[in-house]
């Protein structure tokens, strides 16, 4: 064992933080590999993460989500706060209310388990994972037009669901009761509890292997490094005020143009996000509780100053955000919330327009309005039990100061990945009849947008309900230092007749026949830099990847063929 030191050494510091990194991607590993659900376990909508004692947030696992950040810090603060002293080896508290519980939306359940050593607590293991499903008012939880939180699902304050390592199983059977799909929830909820196990057993061994004192040593350590990191780059900013606007479509039910106004303060090490004068908190389920705010926020920050910096406690305590209670940036209960990943999205485009000018290099055009999500439910007709199909879909990814925008992908805080078509058409009684790119869907510039997508979905021998939430529907994902806005994103309903309905930007329940299908279109993205300085051979390129129309490109580019430049 290595004796305790005030400071460690480089080395040990080093092997202790990889320590930790590889239990929190062995824990995320184990709610994918079993996990019941697409979106956990093909989409990989989960997170884990290590605190400290204390409830500070020490490491995040990288594979995570970074939306996912402050919800996990939150649950741990109070966590702590409220049981303090009476937390027991072998507890297991869980979680999900944004305005209570530290939650951003309630389909995000936490989870937290305590890892005690020599009878001393030492430290916690968490997680978060989506559930497809958590009751409400619509199936999948996620449908737009809610108006309080009670309508979007089971709330849960900080629970302990296990004590001293017995489950609650009335408090288990209370929770599965109220949500759809139970099956799919309890094998879900138990891929959380299993991954909570295997962390606790890895912690105590790392904390066998190095002594309590080194490792709490190295908490700390970690925590002063990411700060440090921070700091220095808030500093390399030019001192000054910077601001932006931009909108959401819409809140789903009455209001449009749902603003967010930003201004950043930056003096030396210090910064603030000041978010005074966003519109009021609105009926709509869009609006975001501060933490969603500030895991926006730090990503958002963090991508432009310092890409490898830790996602911990640290990273965030180094921003200053104000956002005034009662706004959509900082709502009040009953507020609904449920939509919250778009509106974040839109956080992060008013953090990088508003540093884009100081930070040139590392800003990019406004992406996709991430998520675009969709979500079909029924009955199976080939098992008679019910299905809930839940997804958010990638679009175009903003184009950057060196090498055009990524097509197709999740953006910024919602890395998840797009659910195969094979994975779809074998767990749900639905045929996918196209997935693609969409032609001429990326901002124009110098470097190019990335391009939407396009699924056509029918449901097979049965009527089934849709329901669709879009963001960048109305307001084009705008384009960066003279670039072109990428394309917006539709809902259509193509009818037996071949005949096409355009769906709203946030479409309610819908029922959908067998002869009938939704086209989901998502949008493009902005482009960087005028259009007219695009190199040659990347025009060349565009024309020969089949992405683009030849009237797009003469428009845009206004270039013949290569042979005539």
């Amino acid at each position: 064992m290595i004796p305790p030191t005030s400071l460690l050494d480089p080395i040990t510091l080093e092997i202790i933080w990889n320590g930790l990194k590889s239990i929190n991607d062995e824990s995320w590993i184990t709610i994918q590999k079993s996990a019941f659900s697409t979106n956990i376990k093909e989409r990989h909508d989960h997170s884990t993460a290590i605190a400290d004692a204390r409830g500070r947030l020490i490491t995040q696992a990288e594979m995570a989500l970074p939306i996912h950040l402050a919800s996990l810090l939150d649950l741990m603060r109070i966590l702590v706060a409220r049981y303090g002293d009476g937390i027991a080896d072998g507890d297991l508290f869980i979680a999900n209310d944004p305005h209570v519980a530290g939650g951003t939306h309630l389909p995000d359940i936490n989870m937290a388990m305590p890892v005690f050593v020599e009878g001393r607590l030492v430290a916690f293991v968490s997680n978060l994972a989506h559930h497809a499903d958590v009751g409400g008012a619509a199936r999948g939880s996620m449908s737009g037009g809610m108006s309080e939180i009670y309508q979007e699902g089971l709330r849960i304050p900080v629970m302990r669901l296990y004590s001293r390592g017995e489950l609650d199983t009335e408090l288990f059977d209370l929770l599965l009761l109220n949500m759809r799909l139970p099956a799919e929830r309890r094998g879900d909820l138990n891929a959380q509890i299993a991954a909570c196990h295997l962390g606790v057993d890895r912690m105590k061994q790392l904390f066998s292997r190095y002594g309590t004192k080194t490792v709490e040593c190295a908490f700390g350590q970690i925590l002063d490094r990411t700060a440090t990191r921070m700091r220095a780059g808030i500093a390399a900013i030019p001192d000054g005020n910077y601001h932006f606007e931009d909108v959401l479509d819409d809140d789903g039910l009455k209001e449009r143009n749902v603003k967010f106004a930003l201004e950043v303060r930056k003096i030396g090490e210090r910064i603030v996000f000041d978010f005074t004068g966003s519109s009021p908190q609105v009926p709509g389920n869009v609006n975001l509780t501060l933490n969603a705010v500030q895991s926006s926020v730090c990503y958002a920050l963090k991508a432009m100053l310092d890409p490898d910096l830790p996602n911990n406690q640290a990273a965030i305590d180094a921003v200053e955000i104000i956002a005034p209670a009662g706004t959509v940036a900082n709502c009040l209960p009953p507020a609904a919330v449920a939509l919250r990943a778009n509106t974040c999205q839109r956080v992060i485009d008013v953090v990088i327009g508003a540093l884009a000018d100081v930070l040139p290099a590392q800003a990019i055009g406004a992406a996709n309005g991430a998520n675009t999500s969709i979500v079909f439910a029924g009955v199976d007709p080939r098992s008679g039990a019910p299905y809930v199909y839940l997804e958010t879909l990638g679009g175009g990814m903003g184009g950057r100061n060196d090498r055009d925008g990524k097509d197709g992908v999740q953006v910024h805080i919602t890395n998840t990945s797009n659910l195969p078509v094979e994975a779809i058409e074998m767990e749900y009684p639905l045929r996918v009849e196209e997935y693609a790119l969409i032609t001429d869907s990326a901002g124009a510039g110098r470097f190019r947008g990335g391009t939407g997508l396009r699924r056509r979905v029918r449901p097979v021998g049965h009527i089934c309900e849709f329901n669709g939430v879009g963001e960048r529907f109305r307001q084009a994902p705008w384009g960066i230092f003279g670039a072109e806005p990428g394309l917006r994103g539709r809902f259509q309903l193509q009818h037996r007749d071949g005949t096409l309905l355009q769906l709203p930007p946030k479409t309610g329940r819908m029922e959908l026949a067998p002869d009938e299908v939704v086209i989901v279109e998502t949008p493009g993205a902005g482009g960087y830099g005028p259009a007219r300085e695009r190199n040659c051979a990347d025009v060349e390129r565009d024309r020969r990847s089949a992405k683009f129309s030849a009237a797009y490109l003469d428009r845009h580019y206004g270039r013949g063929t290569p042979e005539t430049q």
